[in-house]
């Protein structure tokens, strides 16, 4: 922020808490005072008082001292809009407020906009790291006379979607805004893939701007008039956009997509937030019209006592929803800290749910919820020892804390807990007293129910874990932490590890052991011992690593010459454990070796920029280079990448085809060779390892008929030789009629299938009906590998059952089960969560209907349906329901409805009647009509779903 504005900021916010009354005591601000409160030297802010002075933004009043006031607050105190900026005194002022209208004698802020706190005053770090960042903010917000449009830049979960609610509530707070003036907020993510749509929301269409734009329609801009816009991820905006964007920023004017002319206006302050560096991710014309940036930093740049404060304020949050007091020791908050040095205030928060939620469950009759280190996850367990290899941060956060810390739900800050948008609308833990709940009443032990909780707490939150790369780079790393001497100890006692364990370690090992063992010998050093965690039973279940605790402890007291702790030993059993555990996460490495200088690397850079993670590692060979160099090299790279999994090697040519076989009968590594290779086969390689988790064998044989995306498909003659001699390998998707739904489904598996990159696998949709009577054919022409919708057709396969697809597992289910993986469990999911399916599956199927508002709406109506057949339906049957009556009222809506061909009974008919009165609720509330023909179609899939909820089955849900 330039000097200039940083004063009028100052001037504006403390005029902005002051009334007219107020100011006729005290006088102007004087130069002495300015500079000494902003810390600027007094003739530079003399200099800049002038500058304002010439801009017409502030009035001098004359007398010994002479004041300062900003020229828009005493035009609001005085009702008057003023023509001059020099007046001998305040009484001169004064007389000049229109006889009916006395000068506002009190501030206007909190009345008139509802907020009576300064929003800033709550925010964590605004008198610490953000202090700078608030300056600016409250300037932009501030700074006559529409504020001025920002952009706000740092890490994935520095906080930057909070600290722009924050600051437009400051500029409610200050009266720049109204109470009821709206905050919009939109992530450009969301639309990324889909740039016309993307615009589309932001500035608003015409009827006919593109296919399926039937009516006009009004953007973003539009409903932020009068108030402030946030675009999150704004660096996925196309560079279209961003012009039409800066284009508005000047002028105030837009055009809606369809439209010739900018003929639209809207009064919006902007502000945008970005992980990237602006000047390499937006336009550089883009940039310029934004005269605020404020970087927010991440959450190591934090002082220690913001740290503490940033816990527990979500630990606060936490208890709030729980409506419950939660008290947490010292060493589970330090590893909480620890884990979230790479994730920022994102993962912490993460982190900080996931520990919760735990404790919830295993503390459900309990008044106080209990969190101790021993309860902890393995991989935020991690964290402590993290933060135990940066000792003077690790001796800073253990001044500040106590044994134990207690927090409970009254603790909230209001403001902040009002300004966190991004809150999910979920209560976790109304889920999980639902379902334990639910699955007590079936009978299931404690110990099932822990099981079933916690791998679902796990799909809810699951949060990341950031690692440093292996290799030499990550020695190098070492070394600016620790001296060549810990580091020599540390290979050592990693060749005695893999010896013992019988198991190769990674160069991950050196960093944590590294770290740890310089901690402890500083500890000692200076006496003073750390204190220890109850950790006692952390024993139980690792003999293994228990022995080889006990013979690195031996180790480390014949070198440094120190006597080792007992509870040292607990400490090193957790860290090897750890790091075994997070080994056997590892996926199957990537090797890309190709002929030229840059050709391999070039890929594989390629494939890590596109996808931001994967074990990939690059050889480039020049022509002029020996093979057995080249061999040796790959040798060696190889034995760094293995994880256990073994490596698939990239390579295009001659000599490089031989060497996976050879390196693989030397080391015993599994290596797979694919050759010809291009940059989509290396990107489709990393995406099958790093994010499918697929096997080394099941990416070799996916991969060998690939041809770059789009283009996965065998030749003609490939298809009819394999159909002579197998059938075609299918999916069976099911539904009540054939149309509608099912035809939307199949859409999104074949999706699904793409993605994977299993071309080979057809989907056929089909009537539920059909199936029996075409049951011999299909199975003589197809080989289903596992069937899905909204009934098992009982065709001998795995089957998926709709509600379970559209799941947060669901896509990790049905990939299972195309690869061949039947250990398929039905979900246990209790009647709470059939709204969540039912609107998660409508998203998928839904244009142009708002799931949101149509969900309630639906189950209300097979609510009544439910009474009109005389008995309740099971959760699989409304989900299907309500799946398919949402896409009847889409079908409606596009003038697209089903042509009911059957014939109904005189019942039937009559049922027909009070079907239609029931769906007369959407006609009320939607102004949608459900004709006879789709009310038919629903009437004829309740009785065939409710004859099939008869016969003995599986509980699906």
């Amino acid at each position: 922020m330039k000097r200039i504005d940083k004063i009028y900021a100052w001037m504006f916010e403390r005029s902005g808490q002051m009334a007219w009354g107020s100011v006729c005591q005290r006088g102007g601000f004087t130069t002495q005072e300015i500079a000494e409160e902003l810390a600027i030297l007094r003739n530079n802010v003399s200099f800049e008082l002038n500058n304002l002075l010439r801009a017409e933004r502030i009035i001098k009043v004359k007398g010994r001292p002479v004041g300062y006031l900003p020229k828009a607050s005493v035009e609001h105190w005085l009702g008057v809009s003023l023509s001059l900026v020099e007046y001998d005194s305040l009484e001169v002022l004064t007389a000049l407020a229109p006889q009916s209208q006395q000068p506002i004698t009190a501030s206007p802020t909190p009345a008139a906009t509802g907020v009576v706190n300064n929003p800033f005053h709550s925010l964590i770090g605004a008198d610490g790291s953000l202090k700078n960042q608030v300056e600016q903010a409250k300037a932009a917000v501030l700074y006559p006379p529409a504020g001025l449009h920002t952009l706000i830049t740092g890490q994935t979960g520095v906080g930057k979607s909070m600290f722009a609610s924050v600051m437009f509530n400051y500029a409610r707070f200050a009266g720049r805004f109204a109470e009821q003036t709206p905050f919009i907020i939109f992530n450009c993510a969301d639309y990324a893939m889909n740039p016309q749509l993307l615009m589309a929301h932001i500035f608003g269409y015409v009827k006919g701007a593109f296919t399926g734009a039937d009516s006009d329609k009004s953007g973003l801009l539009q409903k932020a008039n009068g108030g402030m816009l946030f675009l999150d991820e704004i660096h996925r905006l196309p560079p279209e956009g961003q012009e039409m964007i800066f284009y508005f920023m000047d002028t105030g004017t837009y055009s809606r997509l369809g439209e010739t002319e900018r003929k639209q206006t809207a009064n919006v302050l902007l502000t945008g937030a970005t992980t990237e560096d602006p000047e390499s991710s937006l336009l550089k014309t883009f940039v310029r019209r934004i005269p605020i940036i404020i970087n927010l930093p991440s959450f190591e740049e934090r002082t220690t006592q913001e740290k503490i404060e940033l816990l527990k304020f979500l630990l606060n949050k936490e208890a709030h929803r729980i409506q419950k007091p939660i008290k947490i020791d010292a060493e589970a908050m330090k590893a909480l800290m620890g884990n979230t040095a790479f994730g920022n205030i994102g993962q912490m928060k993460s982190n900080v749910q996931l520990v919760c939620a735990n404790g919830f469950l295993h503390c459900l009759h309990q008044d106080i919820i209990d969190i101790t280190f021993r309860d902890l996850p393995g991989e935020i367990k991690d964290g402590f020892f993290h933060l135990s290899g940066r000792r003077d941060v690790m001796q800073q956060i253990t001044d500040r804390l106590e044994p134990f810390l207690l927090v409970r739900p009254e603790d909230i800050s209001p403001a902040l807990q009002e300004a966190d948008q991004y809150e999910p609308s979920f209560n976790l833990y109304s889920i999980i007293e639902g379902k334990v709940a639910f699955m007590q009443e079936r009978g299931l032990s404690q110990q099932e129910i822990i099981r079933f909780i916690t791998l679902d707490i796990n799909i809810h939150l699951n949060s990341f874990y950031l690692k440093f790369q292996n290799g030499n780079k990550l020695q190098e790393n070492i070394l600016k932490l620790v001296n060549e001497d810990i580091l020599r100890f540390a290979q050592q006692m990693k060749e005695l590890t893999e010896r013992e364990l019988n198991q190769r370690l990674t160069e991950r090992f050196l960093l944590a052991f590294s770290l740890h063992l310089t901690a402890f010998l500083e500890r000692i050093k200076n006496h003073h011992p750390l204190s220890y965690a109850n950790i006692d039973d952390a024993l139980e279940g690792r003999a293994r690593e228990h022995s080889v605790a006990l013979a690195l402890k031996q180790q480390i007291e014949e070198k440094f010459a120190i006597s080792v702790p007992d509870m040292e030993v607990i400490y090193l059993t957790l860290l090897i454990g750890s790091l075994l555990k997070t080994q056997q996460e590892e996926r199957v490495a990537v090797l890309v070796a190709m002929h030229g200088s840059t050709t391999a690397s070039s890929m594989a850079n390629v494939a890590h920029k596109l996808l931001g993670e994967g074990n990939i590692d690059s050889i480039d060979m020049p022509l002029d280079l020996s093979p057995k160099l080249v061999l040796d090299q790959m040798r060696q790279r190889i034995k760094e990448l293995d994880r256990g999994k073994g490596v698939l090697l990239l390579v295009d040519m001659g000599s490089l085809l031989g060497f996976g076989d050879i390196i693989m009968q030397e080391t015993g590594i599994p290596v797979r060779t694919l050759t010809m290779v291009s940059t989509p086969t290396v990107i489709e390689a990393v995406r099958k390892s790093a994010v499918m988790g697929m096997e080394l064998d099941d990416i070799y044989f996916s991969l060998c008929d690939f041809k770059g995306y789009g283009s996965y498909q065998k030749t003609t003659q490939q298809q009819d030789t394999s159909q002579l001699c197998q059938k075609i390998k299918a999916i069976l998707s099911v539904c009540s009629t054939g149309q509608g739904t099912a035809e939307k489904l199949k859409v999104f598996v074949d999706g699904m299938l793409q993605s994977m990159g299993r071309s080979d696998v057809n989907v056929i949709a089909m009537p539920l009906g059909e199936v029996d009577n075409q049951r011999e054919s299909l199975l003589k022409r197809y080989d289903f590998i596992m069937s899905l919708g909204i009934a098992d057709p009982k065709i001998d396969v795995p089957f998926l059952p709709l509600e379970a697809l559209f799941s947060s597992d669901g896509e990790a289910q049905f990939t299972l089960l195309v690869q061949g993986n039947h250990l398929y469990q039905p979900l246990v999911r209790p009647h709470a969560m059939v709204r969540k399916i039912s609107e998660e599956s409508m998203n998928e199927f839904l244009t142009y209907l708002n799931p949101k508002k149509v969900v309630d709406l639906v189950l209300e109506f097979i609510s009544e349906l439910e009474s009109v057949e005389g008995h309740p339906f099971d959760n699989g049957m409304k989900v299907s329901l309500c799946v398919h009556i949402g896409t009847a009222l889409e079908r409606m809506v596009q003038h697209n409805g089903l042509t009911y061909s059957g014939t109904l009974s005189d019942a039937d008919q009559l049922k027909l009647g009070v079907y239609q009165h029931i769906a007369h609720s959407f006609q009320k509330k939607l102004a949608i009509t459900l004709d006879d023909d789709e009310l038919s179609c629903i009437l004829e899939m309740v009785k065939e779903l409710s004859m099939r909820s008869i016969e003995p089955q599986d509980e699906l849900l």
